[in-house]
């Protein structure tokens, strides 16, 4: 079984598939930069668990990464744990997907596993919103290449700002409300968080559906994919696990070597 691993600033995702490349389980975890390999071990011997998943089941593992301070941890707590070298996904060096970015290696790991699962599951040109830490337009040409992004603030750093610097504002459920003009001060914040979000993702579609010179689809992906895809006709498709099924494929293209 293959364990995939997408290691983000916030939080991590994982997932297992099984020898015939099912997705059968996965988990959304917090990041934590201070775990030691030990206790990365108990940590995933009580997530699989819970789980139902044989830790001795898992013979290779995936990882995208964009914390290279867990990178050692990491590889220390597959080997001794799982007995299995872990497999890096390096932009520069993974050749299921061409980038055609000006410096290769400055892409983030998780960015190019989600456009190499996205451009299998729906071809190109394609665009890639991907709501994290950060909303991340991802836009593949019509030749199949990762040309580059769009990076705006996320939507939870985005909210904790907001409240953050106001002594008046209460911290809101994210949710869409009927109405846009808001008549209390949660509607008023959500119709401002939610819509405005549905703005931007409109506008940065359409400029780079312009850019590339195509009517690319548009696929969202990350936690928060299914509430804003709902607000708007512009998103096609959502799909959570596009950066697991990209690290599949990533690990099948270097096991076959």
């Amino acid at each position: 079984m293959l364990l995939a691993i997408d290691v983000g600033n916030t939080e991590t995702k994982l997932g297992c598939f099984t020898d015939a490349g099912e997705l059968s389980r996965t988990w959304r975890v917090t990041t934590e930069l201070r775990r030691t390999p030990d206790e990365y071990g108990v940590f995933f011997t009580q997530l699989f668990a819970t789980g139902g998943v044989d830790v001795a089941s898992i013979d290779a593992v995936a990882v995208a990464s964009v914390v290279p301070k867990l990178d050692s941890a990491l590889d220390a707590v597959c080997r001794r744990h799982f007995n299995v070298a872990p497999s890096f996904l390096q932009p520069q060096v993974q050749t299921l997907i061409p980038v055609a970015t000006e410096y290769p290696a400055e892409s983030g790991a998780d960015l190019v596993a989600a456009a190499i699962g996205g451009r299998a599951r729906f071809g190109s040109p394609l665009i890639i919103v991907s709501y994290g830490t950060a909303t991340v337009f991802i836009a593949i040409s019509p030749a199949g290449e990762y040309l580059g992004v769009a990076i705006a603030p996320g939507i939870t750093i985005s909210i904790d700002a907001l409240v953050g610097r106001t002594a008046k504002l209460p911290q809101v459920a994210l949710e869409a409300p009927e109405r846009t003009i808001g008549r209390t001060t949660i509607a008023a914040l959500q119709a401002g968080i939610v819509y405005g979000f549905v703005g931007q993702t409109e506008a940065i579609v359409a400029r780079m559906r312009a850019e590339l010179g195509a009517p690319a689809k548009v696929v969202a992906t990350g936690g928060l994919a299914e509430l804003f895809a709902k607000q708007t006709s512009v998103v096609d498709a959502v799909d959570p696990h596009l950066s697991l099924e990209g690290l599949r494929l990533f690990y099948e293209s270097i096991r076959v070597r």
